[in-house]
């Protein structure tokens, strides 16, 4: 193993490079002048501890179930959350539910152009599609372009990068029948001087369902576009909510309705209604945490922006 590693999806360049041993919990890690061998044997400890499933695997979490495609498989909540914090770095997330690989080898979690699924659950209530239809998501996107904009000031000011909403890598598409919801965004990372930090793509999927809906996010570097684009269709595929809990399931009279639709789920979600991304470290869980805090500002651009509209 060389003495230096990209962290898998890791985006920023001057912030990125980690020792063999990646970013393992302190009383792991290596000591400074630990030879490069034995931070590697730690690594492999580390990835040999991970017990990858295949097939159909419940989340109890959210009552729904995976059914995963040949070649993939899934990391349940505790050994998702010790990758996302131990091996990658960042905040520790008890709400993740799981974690989505395009392969069985826990090797690939170590490879620059690796990509991987997290999986939440939002109780927020039933989301109404009945708006679904009439969005028009360039306007949207030009809102959310100037909102973010409006708060890099800001965001520099306390030390983090700018971002650019580049645009949409792939339109949000909702399929009425399947009650599901996805689309990709391209976020540019800046520097104080104008420079770029990194690029990061943004894939996201919503599957709809009785009491909230089940969140899968794919972070990926740009490039990887291509093979994300084609076999996202697969990962939409794979999620259902048990019966009993689906969308078609909804009681009006019983159960709770969600205070935002379709429009809010792309634009933010939960960022409409609290001002603040509650999932942003799953959303772009390969950034360093700096980022992720100041990526959080787009909650709150968001927030300002569905005040407006309302306003108007």
């Amino acid at each position: 193993m060389t003495s230096k590693l990209l962290p898998a999806l890791g985006l920023l360049a001057a912030f990125a490079w980690h020792t063999p041993a990646l970013a393992l919990a302190a009383d792991e890690a290596p000591a400074a002048d630990e030879a490069p061998a034995a931070a590697a044997s730690k690594t492999e400890a580390f990835l040999s501890s991970l017990h990858p499933a295949t097939g159909n695997v419940a989340i109890p979490g959210a009552k729904a179930t995976l059914k995963l495609e040949s070649g993939y498989s899934f990391l349940p909540a505790k050994e998702a959350q010790r990758v996302l914090s131990e091996l990658w770095d960042n905040p520790p997330d008890s709400e993740v539910l799981g974690m989505i690989l395009p392969s069985t080898d826990m090797h690939t979690l170590l490879e620059e152009k690796t990509w991987a699924v997290v999986v939440t659950f939002v109780d927020e209530g039933y989301v109404s599609d009945a708006d679904a239809a009439k969005i028009n998501y360039d306007d949207m996107l030009k809102d959310m372009k100037e909102a973010t904009t409006d708060d890099n000031k800001e965001r520099l000011k306390q030390g983090y990068p700018a971002i650019e909403l580049v645009g949409w890598a792939e339109p949000p598409h909702y399929d009425a029948t399947s009650h599901k919801l996805y689309w990709a965004r391209n976020l540019k990372f800046k520097k104080a001087d104008g420079s770029t930090d990194g690029e990061s793509l943004n894939y996201a999927i919503r599957v709809l369902g009785r009491h909230g809906y089940l969140s899968l996010n794919a972070v990926a570097p740009i490039g990887q576009l291509a093979q994300v684009r084609a076999d996202m269709p697969q990962v939409v595929e794979m999620a259902e909510f048990d019966t009993g809990q689906r969308y078609t399931d909804y009681n009006s009279s019983t159960d709770k309705l969600a205070a935002y639709g379709i429009g809010a789920l792309v634009a933010g979600g939960i960022a409409a209604k609290a001002g603040l991304f509650a999932k942003l470290g799953a959303l772009l869980f390969a950034l360093k945490k700096f980022v992720i805090l100041g990526v959080a500002a787009i909650g709150a651009a968001i927030s300002k922006l569905f005040g407006r509209k309302k306003a108007e």
